[in-house]
């Protein structure tokens, strides 16, 4: 018996019906694609340093961030219409696809004291913009329509470093290591857990046949692995990188790439489908 016979069963395909009487033009019949359930797979340390870029202005806005993930994921659900030489286009609305769920890799704030490395002074980063902005937005994610948050956690190697314009000066000898100040330096961390959970996501979506569609929310090879697996499994796999420009090479691995949110105010080249 195979491991597949062993699967729950995969949800009925549901099919738009059109009669003949439907067709404006019959001669010009076309084909209706049928209804996909889509999941929506959000990196979201690479959605807040997007979403910072095309916002600035709203950084630390967590309501507003929360609405823009929510906004555009679903945004993918909704299949461009080519109008040109296309009798189906005037014809017909665009075809919307089924969300199977969102899902919100993300880890908990830094929450620590630590002793700047300049001053010693010791900073409660429980306080801090970052932390309050990043407990907001995923209080708010929480309440969100057909959304799941998935935390892993922070490393407990936390490091200073030197903010790297000020490297850049170090090295040319501009100025000194005496010459640091507070706010020369930042803080380092690292998630820990977030890869895998979205590769175990990918997985488990693909194998069970939960879904037709995979759009993953990132910008870096880390999912070439999963998007693999997923298309051998049949898996429609797109990649939303935020008008980030990608690697040619990530194209043969992927399936589409389209970005529905704005474009940064620097222009980033990037194709879309």
């Amino acid at each position: 018996m195979s491991a597949r016979s062993n699967l729950p069963p995969s949800r009925p395909r549901q099919y738009a019906v059109l009669t003949i009487q439907d067709v404006p033009n019959p001669w010009a019949f076309c084909y209706l694609e049928e209804s996909m359930p889509t999941a929506v797979l959000v990196d979201g340390a690479f959605f807040i340093k997007r979403f910072r870029k095309i916002e600035p202005q709203n950084s630390f806005n967590a309501e507003r961030a929360a609405d823009l993930v929510h906004r555009w994921a679903t945004a993918h659900l909704t299949s461009r219409t080519n109008t040109s030489n296309s009798h189906c286009a005037a014809s017909q609305p665009r075809h919307r696809r089924d969300l199977y769920r969102i899902f919100f890799y993300d880890c908990p704030p830094l929450d620590t004291k630590q002793h700047n490395p300049i001053t010693k002074r010791a900073i409660d980063f429980s306080k801090s913009n970052e932390a309050l902005f990043r407990r907001e937005l995923h209080t708010r994610l929480r309440t969100k329509r057909k959304l799941a948050l998935r935390l892993g956690h922070l490393s407990k190697d936390v490091k200073w470093t030197i903010k790297p314009a000020k490297i850049a000066q170090l090295l040319k000898g501009i100025i000194q290591i005496a010459d640091l100040t507070e706010n020369d330096v930042s803080i380092e961390t690292r998630q820990k857990g977030v890869d895998m959970r979205i590769g175990v996501d990918v997985a488990s979506l693909s194998f069970k046949q939960q879904v037709d569609q995979i759009v993953l929310i990132a910008g870096d090879a880390d999912f070439v692995p999963a998007a693999k697996m997923a298309r051998r499994e049949g898996v429609d796999f797109i990649l939303d990188p935020m008008w980030q420009s990608i690697p040619d090479g990530l194209m043969e691995h992927i399936d589409g790439l389209r970005s529905t949110c704005p474009k940064p105010a620097v222009r980033l080249d990037c194709p879309t489908i």
